[in-house]
Formats: structure tokens, sequence, C-alpha cells
């Protein structure tokens, strides 16, 4: 304009730097908005339909139950030795606490003799718990407050808030 030249080419040192934080600006924008995306976990496990559909209610054993699912999420401390297996579905978004937005229980009872008496599953619905399929040699499972109790926690303490 007047005459005077940058000294030494500064003209492309400026254009680098801000090039540089051009770059810069748009990772962290990109680190932002991921951040914000929620996250899913799952926690404890119910075994698979399929697996479900080879127990034979009246006839399986607890031995049987075990080799075919696995052993469960809970048992023997409750009453009657029944076995339930319980998943959990976690959402996170950016640093907020993680939020539990799903619980299913698989409840499975057995007879005194330690033969299957019944297969249930069960889930939360608008804060109810509902029946979400059952196979059953009498009306419903024994304990049910306790079921109660596993499902409609959600929001509460787990056990995923005290192990780190």
């Amino acid at each position: 304009m007047c005459g005077i030249k940058p000294i030494g080419g500064h003209d492309k040192r400026i254009g680098e730097l801000m090039k540089s934080k051009t770059i810069g600006f748009s990772l962290v924008f990109v680190a932002t908005l991921a951040a914000c995306s929620p996250q899913y976990r799952n926690q404890g496990y119910v075994p698979p339909q399929e697996d479900l559909d080879a127990l034979i209610v009246g006839v399986d054993t607890r031995d049987s139950v075990n080799q075919t699912l696995g052993m469960p999420t809970t048992s023997g401390a409750i009453k009657d030795g029944n076995y339930y297996y319980v998943r959990s579905r976690f959402k996170q978004v950016g640093i907020f606490k993680p939020e539990e937005v799903t619980r299913e229980v698989l409840a499975i009872s057995f007879n005194a003799a330690g033969v299957v008496e019944n297969v249930e599953r069960f889930g939360l619905e608008n804060g109810e718990v509902v029946v979400l399929d059952y196979r059953v040699t009498r009306t419903s499972v024994a304990d049910a407050g306790f079921i109660r109790r596993l499902i409609s926690s959600i929001g509460g303490p787990s056990a995923s808030q005290f192990i780190r």
C-alpha cells in the first residue's frame, strides 16, 4: 500500500497460522459434537430367546438350566432358590451421569424337586412392571415383590455405581 513490504515472508507465516487455527477450531467443534451424542452401554445378561425356547417347563432342572443358560445374575439368597437374570441399558450424554433407560428380568422358578416350574420375562413400561413373556405350570412367580423391586428401582442405585 505505501510501498512497505513485509519483512521475511510474514504473510506466508500468518496464512499458515490462520490455517492451523482453523483446523484446530474444527477439531474442537467435531469433538464437542461427538461428546454430546448419546453413548449406550449394556450391563447384565438375559439369555437369548432361542436358548429359552430350549428349556422345557416341568422337565429341565437347575443343572440343565445352568448348562443351557449359564449362571444367573441372582439366585440362592432369594427364597426358594429361583433364578433371576437381569439386564439393564444405560444412556450417557457427555459428562452427565449415566441414566438407566431399560431393565429386563428373566425369572425361572423351580419346584421343591428342583424342576423348572415357571419361565417369565418382565420389563418396565410407563413405570409399571409388565410381563413380556411367560411359560408356566402355575399362575405366577411366588416372589413377585422381589421382581417388582428389581425392575422398579430404575434410576436408583445400581451395582455399577458401587463397583469402580
